[in-house]
């Protein structure tokens, strides 16, 4: 029998792609939330190296980072829901795309929801710049991936449903329709897919966490 376990916390939209994919390819798994204030023996021992959740635990075995969970996932169940293309240069093209988001667009976005006044105003063009290249992405496109949600619409996901909450926290305008139309659209599609829907955390309690957050990211700054 196999035992599948994701180490997670119940507000990280890193973590929400790895119960996303679980579900997609209908796996069975042990939930087990991590404060990160706190960090259990178990998260330190499985992940030595950043100390950081998701952690997926496959018989024993543990998987980190989530995009690399992501891969993993994909390749090991459920041949029949592909998360990633089979062509090897659309699979490197979504690759390179994931990373994009978490290494450029992801950051962007949380510079600006961590700055105020006149620093937030220079923060917004290179998250806006950012959003505006991945709204070319979705040109003849229901979902990154085609018709049909994979591995990229997963990556991108928080969009969906954070960056309304980083916008309602710090006070900051991003993703309007008529800039982003594409975007707009793919937000609904992806965000009222029963599996991803029924997964999205407590509105009312993330919007608490993330001005809690980003007050304490302001006081950070504010003591330097």
């Amino acid at each position: 029998m196999e035992e599948v376990k994701l180490f997670r916390t119940w507000s990280s939209p890193f973590a929400l792609r790895v119960v996303w994919a679980l579900k997609l390819k209908g796996i069975e798994y042990e939930t087990i939330y991590e404060d990160l204030a706190n960090k259990s023996s178990l998260l330190l021992k499985y992940n030595p190296v950043h100390k950081k959740i998701p952690v997926l635990l496959h018989n024993g075995t543990p998987i980190c980072e989530s995009l690399v969970i992501l891969e993993y996932i994909d390749e090991t169940w459920n041949k029949t829901t592909p998360l990633l293309p089979k062509d090897p240069l659309a699979r490197a093209t979504t690759r390179f795309w994931a990373k994009f988001n978490d290494e450029q667009l992801a950051p962007s976005v949380f510079h600006a929801y961590t700055s105020q006044g006149v620093e937030q105003e220079e923060a917004k063009a290179p998250a806006l710049k950012n959003l505006e290249i991945v709204e070319k992405q979705l040109k003849g496109k229901k979902f990154f991936s085609g018709e049909t949600i994979g591995f990229l619409d997963l990556a991108f996901g928080w969009i969906a449903n954070y960056l309304e909450i980083f916008e309602e926290t710090s006070g900051i305008k991003l993703l309007e329709e008529e800039r982003f139309p594409l975007i707009m659209l793919w937000k609904d599609n992806f965000y009222n897919i029963s599996i991803i829907k029924e997964s999205w955390p407590d509105r009312e309690k993330l919007v608490t966490k993330f001005k809690v957050m980003r007050e304490y990211f302001l006081s950070v700054k504010a003591s330097k």
